[in-house]
């Protein structure tokens, strides 16, 4: 990294680490040259024996004088620049761990999460510049540690999905190799519904990673985002008129249209998502009500349901994958609707893969939930 790209802080405590192991080094010398030369003049004065009280011509007494300078000077020097530099050497070394320390640990810290230990935390230095960074590390940490739990968690989600259509796809076969099933359209019906479940859950797993890892293939268009939703609400009212709850489509006036950009395929599949889950979470008789508009620069779609409603710690992890809410007091008798956990967690991925989004809201429970999409406003369709 260029010393021009620190911040300014830590260039001011580097330049003066610098100046401090000068300013010791260059003391140091003073101190012991000084030393040096008076020790070393001294002695040559009295080898000379030109002690004090002693009397001298000054012509000779000059000249000695002079001749003790010079060679006092040289070993003074030569003591004064060994011990400068030993100086600073311990006060570099000293001032360098003190720098260098923090560094070290946050090098020791990323090394462990390399390693897999994600509990590896950075005590908090305390210069500015490192403790933001050292905080940083550590949450970095935290949230790799938290994506670790929930892959493993995931792992666990999965083999419990599939285990059902699997066991019952090999208790009816084995049933049928061993005579006791009788073979029947009804029997090959329940194999061919667990086979489609099974593929249909992988699908859905499919397309959610790749939402995740951003290689989602997405074909955007100019589109019309109320007419979307109200295309996606009508193609979904049999159900809803089969289960006897209400659909109703309040989309934008037609002369003020919700130009998008975004793919047909995907918004509907995120409509059909949040349609599917707003009739599944309805009690009979209920409503569901679909309303598009603006909000500054997003179009928005809300799907309104008179549900149970949703606590509000429970807002954020109903998108979770194969999360499901404890029994709401919708009557169960409608497994069609049961989902799979991943609905709403596709649907936020492909909302987002769109550079939307989609969030819920609630006042809680016995209120009803608002799901809504929003997706950013573009040039009116051409």
């Amino acid at each position: 990294m260029s010393i021009t790209l620190l911040p300014r802080r830590l260039r001011t405590r580097l330049f003066l680490s610098y100046v401090v192991v000068v300013a010791a080094g260059g003391l140091a010398m003073l101190i012991v040259g000084t030393v040096v030369t008076r020790t070393v003049y001294e002695q040559r004065i009295g080898g000379f024996g030109l002690g004090r009280g002693q009397g001298r011509s000054d012509a000779v007494s000059e000249t000695q004088l002079r001749a003790a300078l010079d060679e006092s000077l040289v070993p003074a020097l030569l003591v004064g620049v060994g011990a400068a530099l030993i100086t600073a050497a311990l006060v570099a070394m000293f001032v360098g761990s003190r720098l260098l320390r923090p560094i070290d640990e946050l090098r020791s810290a990323t090394r462990r999460m390399a390693d897999g230990d994600y509990s590896a935390t950075v005590p908090m230095p305390a210069e500015a510049e490192l403790a933001s960074l050292a905080r940083d590390v550590n949450e970095l940490g935290a949230h790799l540690a938290a994506i670790e739990q929930r892959r493993t968690r995931l792992l666990g989600e999965v083999t419990h999905e599939l285990r059902t259509p699997i066991t019952v796809i090999r208790g009816q076969t084995e049933g049928l190799i061993d005579g006791v099933v009788t073979p029947s359209p009804e029997v090959f019906a329940a194999l061919a519904d667990e086979a489609a479940r099974l593929q249909r859950m992988v699908e859905d797993l499919t397309l959610l990673s790749r939402a995740e890892e951003g290689t989602l293939e997405i074909h955007f268009a100019d589109l019309d985002l109320a007419t979307v939703a109200a295309v996606a609400a009508e193609r979904l009212r049999p159900q809803f008129d089969y289960e006897g709850i209400a659909l109703v489509v309040e989309v934008n006036d037609r002369a003020r249209p919700l130009p998008v950009r975004g793919d047909d395929d995907r918004l509907n599949q995120v409509l059909s998502n949040l349609l599917g889950n707003a009739l599944g979470h309805t009690p009979v008789a209920g409503t569901v009500t679909l309303r598009t508009g603006r909000d500054r620069s997003m179009a928005f779609v809300d799907v309104i349901d008179t549900g149970p409603g949703i606590p509000a710690d429970e807002l954020e992890r109903i998108f979770e994958r194969f999360y499901r809410r404890p029994d709401d007091g919708v009557p169960t008798s409608r497994p069609m609707h049961a989902g799979r956990g991943i609905g709403l967690t596709i649907a936020r991925g492909l909302a987002r893969a769109q550079g939307g989004d989609v969030v819920a809201s609630s006042a809680g429970p016995g209120t009803g939930a608002t799901f809504r999409l929003t997706i950013p406003l573009s040039r009116a369709p051409g």
